[in-house]
Parts: structure tokens; C-alpha cells; sequence
């Protein structure tokens, strides 16, 4: 059965889109820890980070930080963070997390409740960063 985000790549279910290649497809977060978070998943379906081609890992980061500078451009932060923890989904993906401090990102702390309308007029913000 196609993950989560393999749906969500293949249009299956909607999501609202930051930006996207033939690689990768970055959207953001229904259940950010702040506002701007962003998930940036490979198209191709891989449950761990690390058991991805080595080319698909080359090109992660540079796709993943014209994002992250948009981001920076957008959402008012003094940086953006990265996390990869692989648990939420078996599908391999990058967490990119406007900070202000560190505790940030902690994982363990209460998701933000955003509407579908906000988080559209986040992803439009960030796309025309």
C-alpha cells in the first residue's frame, strides 16, 4: 500500500504545495510545531532517509535549502532547522522548521492547530518569497 506521502505525490490526496521537481515535492506540515513548517519528501517512496540513492541524497539539500531560504523570507525566524526523524511516516522525508529557539523543534511538543485556508496562504507566501 502507497504511504501516506506517496498519495499525497501522486495527487491521490491534496496537500498545500511549496514547491516541486521531477525529485522532490515540499508541502507543508498539517501538524506543524510552528507556523511555516514545511515537510520536503523524495517522490520516489523510501521508508528510511538513509536507504535512499546516493544521487536522490545528493540533490535532497539543495532542493530542501531553496526552500528553506524562502522560507527565511517568508516567516519571520532567526533560522530555519532541519530534522529528520522518519517515524510519522513510513516514507522518507525532511522536517524544515522556522526557529526562534530551540526548543522549536522539539518533536514531543504540542502540534499547532492551523486552518486549511492559513496554511494555503502560508505555501503562497513561501512560494512567492
Amino acid at each position: 500500500m502507497a504511504s501516506l506521502f506517496s498519495r499525497i505525490v501522486s495527487g491521490e490526496l491534496p496537500c498545500h504545495k511549496v514547491a516541486e521537481n521531477d525529485m522532490f515535492l515540499a508541502f507543508m506540515d498539517i501538524q506543524p510545531l510552528a507556523i511555516g513548517h514545511v515537510l520536503v519528501v523524495p517522490k520516489m517512496e523510501v521508508d528510511r532517509f538513509f536507504d535512499l540513492p546516493e544521487d536522490v541524497l545528493a540533490a535532497f539539500n539543495p532542493f530542501a535549502q531553496k526552500v528553506a531560504q524562502k522560507i527565511e523570507r517568508a516567516v519571520p525566524c532567526q533560522r530555519v532547522g532541519v530534522a529528520v526523524i522518519g517515524l510519522e511516516v513510513p516514507h522518507a522525508h525532511m522536517h524544515l522548521l522556522p526557529l526562534q529557539t530551540v526548543a522549536d523543534i522539539n518533536f514531543e511538543r504540542p502540534k499547532l492547530e492551523v486552518s486549511s485556508a492559513d496554511l494555503a496562504e502560508m505555501a503562497d507566501r513561501i512560494r512567492q518569497a
